[in-house]
């Protein structure tokens, strides 16, 4: 009976540890998702920005997406100062 407890305990140990590790692995997966979607964001807002305008394509592209999903994910306050100013640039026909 000692030895069912003792393999028992090992086992829902090792099992927690794998679980605990494959865990974390996704949460860096889904930290580096973020970040990419973040930096695709930010420069792509900030170069329609300087540009002075956006095509409807490049709109939606950008906010249907990447920032839709990426705010879903846990956006933070620049990407969205960045969208909120690029909604605010007149589109032009392509």
């Amino acid at each position: 009976m000692i030895i069912t407890i003792v393999c028992s305990v090992i086992a829902s140990s090792g099992f927690w540890a794998y679980i605990t590790k494959y865990m974390d692995r996704k949460d860096v997966k889904t930290e580096m998702i973020i970040g990419l979607g973040h930096d695709r964001i930010i420069y792509l807002g900030l170069c329609y920005i300087e540009r002075g305008w956006i095509t409807q394509d490049e709109y939606e592209n950008l906010n249907d997406y990447l920032y839709k999903p990426y705010a879903k994910m846990g956006a933070n306050g620049s990407a969205k100062r960045v969208m909120q100013e690029v909604d605010k640039l007149p589109i032009r026909k392509t």
